[in-house]
């Protein structure tokens, strides 16, 4: 009885690391610096979000804005997010207010990279307007350690490599 119990054991301990554990994929981390653009009013609420090649949203990456009764004025991130109202899967920080700038840092799985995933920045203010793409741009070993301009409240978008 011993024996068959080890060997039970010996076949358990295997279908688990077979199938039972997955590796979590690598992921690289990017610092990421928001500059503001120069404006007045209440700070910006904005997320950081990871696009599929279909242009689906996949992950939140980020958010700026922890009072959660004003995320839905971030009305396409919304759609995706609010619906099924899981935990926000990011680190939410405060609003950016108007010529400020923060520095975050972004975990991006490394296959996500050159494979035509794309990075978004939506904000939006209370009372003003709200910017679905202020940035948008695809996931490349290049765009990761450049600067892309914002269309919005943000003025720009530095990536580096941690």
């Amino acid at each position: 009885m011993n024996t068959f119990l080890k060997t039970i054991s010996c076949i358990a301990l295997v279908a688990f690391w077979a199938f039972g554990f997955n590796p979590p994929t690598p992921s690289g981390s990017y610092k990421c610096m928001i500059q503001m653009i120069n404006y007045s009013g209440e700070g910006a609420y904005i997320t950081i979000s990871l696009i599929d090649p279909k242009g689906q949203y996949e992950e939140t990456l980020y958010v700026h804005g922890d009072d959660e009764e004003w995320y839905h004025d971030i009305t396409e991130w919304w759609k995706f997010h609010g619906k099924r109202r899981p935990e926000i899967d990011a680190i939410t920080g405060a609003t950016l207010s108007g010529g400020k700038r923060t520095i975050n840092l972004l975990k991006i799985p490394d296959d996500k990279i050159n494979a035509g995933y794309r990075i978004r920045f939506e904000t939006a203010v209370e009372d003003q307007e709200y910017h679905t793409t202020d940035v948008e741009f695809e996931l490349t070993s290049e765009s990761v350690k450049g600067k892309v301009a914002g269309k919005g409240f943000i003025r720009y978008v530095r990536m580096m490599p941690q």
